[in-house]
């Protein structure tokens, strides 16, 4: 009976250990497929070798089981013999849990596969096709390596390499247009570092394939540092433009319209240093180096007369002396054909050099004209102008404080004119005392321009007079009162001009072109008087050559005793040059009249800006303390930069220049000088003396009114200078055209000795009057024609621009 109880409970023991067994089976499978769905959510960068890592960590189990379950028998063998139950119930563990074990391998590699599975997905989701590529590879690297097999490296197929390609220009686009997204800046800059950049940088140089990736990354490299010296030649092209930051501060702080003149002064400063090229280089040093020394023909050398005084300091000063007879002026030059080993063609090069200039001079001014008309547009957008200016001026890229200053200066500047725009528009006005007050300041300024042209002719006549007389018995008054009263009318006039202007009530941009206007009626009337009054001298000049060939007859006769043997075979008499009498070469006597009213012109400038301005700024700063009234805001205060005197005497010195640098080539040198220490003092002077204008205004877009003055002041000048090469016959002993009866027949010569018959023929029916007029008269109908179509294009942009604003207007109400 007792056995029979212990076998019962020894069933139910074994049934109760099957049911306990069973439910951890089915525990275990849950709890592992939880745990393999949490290391699929929070795992690492694991690979796709986790199947055969479990492979083996399953196979190393179950022998290590084995060995268990060999020393298990060995003991159960031992322990069967007293304890039968015992053995029976190890059995039965062992048998289930080597089922578990089963299980566990089965439920583990599924559990893996499908960890993996996921993972692949996750990451191609998150960093695209090129990741999934390169663990592909890595997993068959590990593979091969758990295998101890080595596999070589696949390439990228065709599809994977597009696809990635158009990745890498995406990024790229997002780079160039992140500044237009509507996105805060914390996300900007990280999109920026931490995405697009890595990005391109790690895939740029790897599209190639196999021997083309290294190629590619080198000519990823190469466009890089291309499109990095473009950027830094632009930079440098802009920081050698001379005198630009100069330019940018003082439109910072007075404006544009003061600015337009200092770019006014740099462009003619080029245009100067293109002449003086010419002049220098084709003129001046082809006679000093090939040309006969000084002292070898009369033209040469200084007259025994004037030789004591040669040296002096007011002789040199008055372009007298040797001054007068060197390479700076007309009659130094000689007449021979071929001068040097090179047999250089002086007298042609004179002639092409001074007609080239004034060619070269009307081809650049019609040019820049036609740019500026093409920068100009259709007009002006004013649609919400202060708010473009509010939110858009400006710029984030300045890190200097002292850039950071003068954007701060050059936006106020920019509010203060565009008030003053929008001032203008809306004035209203009494039209009827408007009317009578310009009709006022007409008159008076009609009555200045005639008193200052009566004033020089006066004065013309009287420097004739003087010189009739003999100017060494006056003295430095008397010699330089042309020039003196030319240039004080200069000075003083256009601020009587300014005095007028108040009366008129004009907008500041109308004001100044009418000032601009009166000044120039005022120059030119000055220069034509000054060029009537030096024909007038050219003419005496001329009868006074008449009887200096005369005396020069007798004085030839008197060296052979009064005699002149027809069929003489005696050598010439050897007469220094020093001692043979010389006409007046009225050439040179012109060139040094504009020589030496430059200079004046100069040096009257510069006085007015020291003592106008840095005396009076001087007076104002340090007496204000101590005077009855305030001298800042009353008078005199500091004065303000002359825009219109200032413009207007650059246009009539470029003038001079034009019209004598024929006779004196030293000029366009002389104007390089004059322009380039200009620049200096005169940019010294507006940002230590002067103060911006009380009415601000914005310049136009374009300084085609400068350009309209200065190409009608080129026309003028020509003139003079067009008819004295085709009218008025050469001096007789001095200059390259001396025994021609006139200059342009060195064209003529040239063609004949140095080109076939036939070209000068055809030349000659070419340069026939009954050919040329036709020609001007066909090529002013194309300017009119092309001038009324430009006009008419312009008038369809801006309907245009209406219609577009029209609509924009709709839409925006819809």
């Amino acid at each position: 009976i007792e056995v029979d109880n212990e076998e019962n409970s020894a069933a139910e023991n074994q049934e109760n250990d099957k049911r306990a067994d069973k439910e951890r089976r089915r525990a275990k499978p849950r709890a592992r497929r939880g745990h393999a769905r949490g290391r699929a959510r929070h795992g690492g960068e694991e690979d796709g070798d986790d199947d055969e890592d479990g492979t083996r960590r399953a196979g190393q189990r179950r022998q290590r089981n084995r060995r268990g379950r060999g020393r298990a028998g060995g003991n159960e063998g031992s322990d069967s013999e007293g304890d039968p139950t015992k053995a029976r119930k190890n059995q039965a563990n062992q048998k289930s849990k080597e089922d578990d074990e089963q299980e566990e391998d089965e439920k583990g590699g599924k559990s893996g596969k499908g960890k993996n599975e996921k993972k692949q997905d996750k990451k191609a989701d998150k960093k695209g096709k090129k990741e999934k590529a390169n663990k592909k590879k890595k997993d068959k690297k590990k593979s091969g390596s758990g295998s101890d097999s080595d596999s070589e490296e696949e390439p990228i197929t065709e599809e994977e390499l597009a696809k990635l390609k158009e990745e890498v220009e995406e990024k790229k686009k997002l780079i160039a247009t992140l500044r237009n997204k509507p996105w805060k800046m914390k996300k900007k800059l990280s999109v920026l570092k931490y995405e697009a950049q890595l990005f391109v940088e790690k895939f740029e140089g790897a599209l190639g394939k196999g021997k083309g990736k290294k190629f590619y990354a080198y000519k990823v490299m190469m466009t890089k540092k291309w499109m990095k010296f473009q950027r830094d030649f632009e930079n440098f092209k802009t920081a050698c433009i001379p005198w630009e930051m100069k330019i940018k501060e003082i439109e910072s702080h007075f404006g544009s319209s003061v600015a337009s003149y200092f770019i006014f002064l740099r462009w003619m400063y080029g245009i100067n240093m293109i002449l003086f090229g010419l002049t220098f280089g084709l003129v001046m040093v082809p006679e000093a180096l090939m040309g006969k020394p000084y002292g070898s023909l009369p033209r040469k050398t200084v007259p025994r007369a004037e030789e004591a005084t040669a040296m002096n300091f007011a002789t040199l000063w008055d372009f007298s002396g040797f001054a007068q007879y060197s390479v700076l002026f007309y009659g130094y030059y000689n007449n021979q054909r071929t001068i040097g080993w090179l047999k250089f063609r002086m007298p042609l090069s004179y002639f092409l050099v001074g007609v080239g200039t004034i060619g070269y001079s009307f081809m650049i001014v019609i040019r820049t004209m036609a740019r500026n008309a093409n920068e100009e547009g259709g007009g002006d957008d004013t649609s919400f102008n202060f708010s473009w200016k509010m939110f858009t001026s400006w710029d984030y890229l300045i890190g200097n404080p002292e850039t950071a200053d003068n954007k701060f200066a050059s936006i106020t500047t920019s509010f203060k004119e565009a008030i003053v725009e929008e001032q203008e528009s809306r004035k209203e006005e009494n039209i009827h005392l408007t009317r009578f007050l310009r009709v006022l300041a007409n008159f008076l300024a009609l009555c200045t321009l005639a008193g200052s042209g009566y004033l020089i002719f006066f004065v013309v006549r009287r420097s004739q007079k003087f010189a009739l007389e003999g100017l060494e018995n006056y003295g430095w008054w008397e010699r330089n009162e042309v020039n003196m009263v030319m240039s004080l009318l200069g000075m003083f006039c256009p601020t009587l001009f300014d005095v007028i202007s108040s009366l008129e009530n004009y907008h500041p941009r109308i004001a100044l072109r009418w000032q601009l206007g009166r000044i120039f009626a005022l120059f030119l009337g000055n220069l034509y008087t000054f060029i009537i009054a030096l024909m007038d001298e050219i003419n005496l000049k001329l009868e006074e050559e008449k009887i200096v060939k005369y005396n020069m007859t007798i004085w030839e006769a008197s060296l052979y005793n009064g005699t002149i043997p027809e069929n003489s075979t005696a050598p010439p008499i050897q007469v220094d040059p020093a001692d043979v009498p010389r006409g007046p070469c009225w050439e040179t006597m012109v060139g040094q009249e504009f020589v030496r009213l430059t200079v004046s012109d100069t040096m009257t400038t510069y006085i007015t800006i020291l003592i106008g301005d840095f005396l009076r700024a001087v007076f104002v700063r340090f007496f204000n303390y101590c005077w009855c009234w305030d001298l800042e805001y009353g008078f005199p205060s500091y004065s303000e930069f002359d825009i219109s005197g200032n413009v207007l005497g650059l246009i009539f010195n470029q003038g001079m220049i034009w019209m004598g640098s024929f006779y004196a080539p030293c000029l366009p040198a002389i104007n390089v000088f004059r322009l380039h220490t200009s620049m200096y003092l005169q940019c010294w002077a507006v940002m230590c003396c002067n103060v911006p204008q009380e009415r601000v205004f914005k310049a136009s877009r374009s300084n085609n009114f400068y350009m309209a003055m200065l190409l009608f002041i080129l026309f003028l000048s020509t003139l003079p200078a067009v008819y004295t090469i085709v009218s008025i016959p050469p001096s007789f002993d001095c200059g390259p055209f001396s025994g021609k009866t006139r200059m342009f027949e060195v064209i003529s010569e040239t063609l004949e000795h140095d080109f076939p018959s036939w070209f000068g023929k055809v030349f000659g029916y070419a340069s026939n009057p009954g050919l040329i007029l036709p020609f001007i008269l066909l090529m002013v109908l194309s300017i009119y024609y092309l001038n009324a179509t430009s006009k008419s294009y312009k008038e369809a942009n801006l309907e245009l621009k209406k219609k577009l604003q029209t609509s924009r207007r709709k839409q925006k109400k819809k």
